[in-house]
C-alpha cells in the first residue's frame, strides 16, 4: 500500500533518552524534517506569519504561548512543501490534551499520527546521561562525557567547531525533577497512542547505533503501510 500523506512521527521519552540525537539520524536516513516546538515558534515569529505574530505578542508580554497558537504554527509548517517525506515532532505533544488536539488538527488535513515511538529507559541511567551531556556551540551536535566524545578532543565531529556549551539545568538534581514531571505529565501519552494503535516501543538503553538501527526498522515499516 502506498502512503499518500507524509509520515507524522513522535518520539516519546524522558530528558536524556536521546530523542534529539535519534531524530537527527532519522532525518538523514529518511529525509524527514525534525520540527522542534521552540524552533517553530522562532521561525514563525521571524517570518511574520499570522500565528507567528500572535506568538510574538504573547512572548513579548512575558506569557506562555498557548496550545492553540502552537497548533496554528504547526499547521502552517505542515503545509510547506519540504515535509513531503514526513516529520518528527520534537517537544509536542507533551500532554494528553495536546495529543488530542494534534489528532484533530491532523484529521482536518486527512492525516494522522503514523507512529509514536517510546524510548524505554531506566530513570537513574537517565540522570547519569543528562548530567554528562553537552553540545557544540556552533552546530548543536550533541556529545556526552561518557557515551559520546568527539573523535578529536575539543573538536566537533560534524562542523569542526571548538566551542562547546552545557545547559545550566543538566545536573543530577534538576534531572530527577524533570523525570518526575515527565512521568506525571507526558508518560500518559503512551496510553493515548497505545489506544490509537500507533504506539511502538524500543529499548533505549543500548548504544546510539543500536537504537538508531531499531528506530530505522520501525520507521521503515510504519512508513510503508
Amino acid at each position: 500500500m502506498v502512503q499518500t500523506s507524509p509520515a507524522v512521527l513522535i518520539l516519546l521519552g524522558p530528558p536524556g533518552a536521546g530523542k534529539g540525537t535519534q531524530a537527527r539520524m532519522l532525518e538523514e536516513q529518511f529525509g524527514l524534517i525534525q520540527l522542534s516546538t521552540g524552533d517553530l515558534l522562532r521561525a514563525a515569529v521571524a517570518a511574520g506569519t499570522a500565528a507567528g505574530k500572535a506568538a510574538k505578542a504573547v512572548m513579548e508580554a512575558g506569557q506562555l504561548v498557548s496550545d492553540e497558537i502552537v497548533l496554528a504554527i504547526l499547521k502552517e509548517r505542515l503545509a510547506q512543501p519540504d515535509v513531503t517525506a514526513g516529520v518528527i515532532l520534537d517537544g509536542f505533544p507533551r500532554t494528553d490534551g495536546q495529543a488530542s488536539a494534534l489528532d484533530a488538527l491532523l484529521a482536518d488535513a486527512g492525516q494522522k499520527v503514523t507512529a509514536a515511538i517510546s524510548l524505554e529507559v531506566d530513570d537513574e541511567a537517565m540522570v547519569a546521561r543528562v548530567s554528562g551531556r553537552y553540545t557544540c556551540a556552533k552546530c548543536g551536535e550533541g556529545y556526552h562525557e561518557e557515551f559520546k566524545l568527539p573523535a578529536t578532543a575539543g573538536v566537533c565531529d560534524k562542523c569542526g567547531g571548538t566551542e562547546f556549551k552545557r545547559r545550566a539545568d543538566d545536573n543530577a538534581e534538576t534531572a530527577r525533577e524533570r523525570l518526575k514531571a515527565y512521568h506525571a505529565q507526558t508518560a500518559p501519552l503512551i496510553a493515548h497512542y497505545a489506544k490509537a494503535g500507533v504506539l511502538e516501543r524500543i529499548d533505549a538503553m543500548g548504544s546510539i547505533d543500536d537504537i538508531a538501527s531499531g528506530l530505522g526498522r520501525i520507521v521503515a515499516r510504519v512508513s510503508a503501510t
